[in-house]
């Protein structure tokens, strides 16, 4: 894909109707998203796109300038990203629903892989106020990118302890980004620009409607390596986000909270149905296995540095091997392999394709081929 085709991803994105599932029969059958656009009814019905998928690119298209939406994009510095572009999120890709298109302000840096949802009640209490700042704020001083969704209540103190803790943090909307939401969190947003991004999946001018944050949930969860629910009733936002985790093979933690609380009645549900109940913020690195992460993130040579890095580097290649077979092949313990592979993807050594599958990076493979090999 060219980025002179982005903008027809652009357009397609803003007609009802059309998501992943219909973007891919069009891409399929057309070749390009530009022919696609340019079809008559009749061949986009030949692609096996059904009636009403059909009557809203014919009613949509001739209101649409790609050319214009992209000129407006880069007013607002908001940058594209297809699924197909390298540097869409690989983790959010391996969700049933992914977005076909993101839109985004500020940076997404390649350490933004080891990140970690905070979500929780709006009216939050004191306690869980203290909970999360306290908990986000440890996280984001081991190099855990907070990613959270702008709300009233937990989700700002996530991201604000994120930041006062000098951390990264990624906020992802329910609206377009020209529309803050809720408003009085304009301020927090252009921090968050600075040391992180905004995400949204809607085009610029969406309006923040009710349904849209279910489905805003589900990048929030396939965003993460888990989530961290703070305070939250049982029909809470938090728990949609909770149960989307769990179904997208996520990790769930929740901070417990008091009997008597109403706020605490989804946590501690949570905590009952199995999620990890979380005193700290060492809890969550233990369970994801991230203990080293801070004092990892500073290694970013291309050398392995012990003798189960060189043993494992010789394990891989171009092609995706399971972390099963290098397990087998290495003959070490799943823990151990698990562990150091996920240090050297920080250190750029590898890289992980698709689920607990890895690749020697491009730059290993030039850099150490005859070793390797």
């Amino acid at each position: 894909m060219t980025k002179k085709d982005t903008k027809y991803w652009v357009g397609f994105s803003m007609i009802p109707r059309i998501g992943r599932v219909k973007l891919s029969l069009l891409e399929s059958h057309f070749g390009d998203l530009k022919q696609a656009w340019q079809a008559s009814p009749a061949e986009l019905k030949q692609a096996g796109l059904d009636r009403g998928s059909v009557n809203a690119i014919r009613d949509w298209r001739d209101k649409i300038s790609p050319d214009a939406e992209m000129e407006k994009l880069g007013r607002y510095g908001v940058k594209v990203l297809t699924f197909r572009d390298p540097d869409y999120p690989a983790r959010l890709k391996e969700i049933y629903d992914y977005p076909p298109v993101l839109y985004i302000r500020g940076t997404l840096l390649p350490q933004d892989e080891w990140c970690l949802s905070v979500v929780g009640t709006r009216r939050s209490t004191v306690y869980g106020r203290q909970a999360a700042e306290e908990i986000t704020a440890d996280l984001a001083r081991n190099k855990i990118t907070i990613v959270s969704g702008l709300a009233k209540g937990i989700d700002s103190v996530a991201h604000q302890s994120a930041l006062g803790a000098g951390g990264r943090t990624i906020a992802v909307f329910g609206c377009g980004l020209d529309i803050v939401y809720p408003a009085e969190n304009a301020a927090l947003a252009r921090k968050i620009i600075e040391q992180g991004a905004l995400i949204s999946e809607f085009p610029l001018g969406t309006r923040p409607k009710p349904e849209n944050f279910p489905r805003r949930n589900r990048i929030l969860s396939g965003l993460s390596l888990g989530v961290l629910v703070v305070e939250a009733n049982e029909t809470s936002g938090a728990m949609i986000t909770a149960h989307l985790a769990l179904e997208q093979n996520r990790e769930v933690f929740a901070v417990p909270g008091s009997i008597l609380s109403p706020a605490s009645r989804g946590v501690n549900r949570l905590i009952q149905e199995g999620a990890k109940l979380v005193r700290d913020y060492t809890d969550i690195l233990e369970e994801l296995n991230l203990t080293a992460v801070a004092q990892q993130m500073e290694l970013t040579e291309l050398l392995p540095t012990t003798e189960t890095e060189t043993l494992l580097l010789k394990q891989l290649s171009a092609e995706p091997t399971h972390i099963d077979e290098v397990c087998r092949s290495s003959r070490l313990p799943v823990a151990t392999v698990s562990g150091t592979l996920a240090m050297m993807e920080l250190k750029g050594l590898v890289k992980q394709t698709g689920t607990m599958n890895y690749i020697l990076s491009r730059e290993t493979r030039e850099a150490y081929r005859v070793r390797v090999d």
